[in-house]
């Protein structure tokens, strides 16, 4: 990406956080950035598609970190650990990115739905890892999903919490560690 393009997406991101996605205007964008809008269409053809873009960057980075930290893992408590440890991190660093993707779930519009449509395909990658827990028997019985969900919900309760609290992430984590994984370990 090169150095004009980040920053209309890094300026985007940020305006859509602070002010929501209707409420930001192209004009806004590229007057915070300081590019005529003929360079911002040069790269985005409308708002939508940046909001797309910024989407599709976001959930691929987090995708990816946890493909890659859970592959090389073979217990699944310890992979459902680096999913925690990898949400909180994500959210430290890319608060934005989160809030526009929380802020974006609900609704019937496009943009929503493609929201809707990573945050369970998200969740759906944490229920696998979750059911073959409990088949391994490493992981108690419970519904996948609920668990998998109760996982996911831990990114927006890192973010309530980031807005009255320094994040410590090794901290949070401990915290996590011991409310939710320590739950789930199975008994055998």
């Amino acid at each position: 990406m090169n150095k004009t393009k980040r920053k209309i997406f890094e300026t985007s991101m940020k305006l859509f956080a602070e002010k929501g996605y209707d409420a930001t205007s192209i004009e806004e964008i590229t007057a915070t950035v300081g590019v005529a809008k003929g360079t911002l269409y040069y790269h985005f053809s409308s708002k939508e598609e940046i909001f797309n873009f910024l989407i599709e960057e976001g959930v691929k980075l987090l995708q990816n970190s946890i493909d890659i930290k859970t592959a090389k893992l073979e217990n699944y408590i310890d992979k459902l650990k680096a999913i925690i440890l990898i949400q909180i991190k994500i959210v430290n660093k890319y608060e934005n990115f989160i809030t526009i993707l929380l802020s974006q779930f609900y609704g019937k519009e496009a943009r929503n739905k493609m929201c809707q449509k990573h945050i369970y395909e998200y969740i759906g990658k944490i229920e696998k890892i979750v059911e073959e827990g409990i088949n391994a028997g490493q992981i108690k019985k419970g519904n996948p999903n609920v668990i998998a969900s109760e996982i996911y919900a831990l990114i927006a309760s890192t973010l309530v919490y980031k807005l009255k609290n320094e994040v410590d992430v090794i901290n949070l984590y401990k915290e996590f560690q011991n409310t939710i994984i320590e739950g789930l370990k199975s008994n055998k």
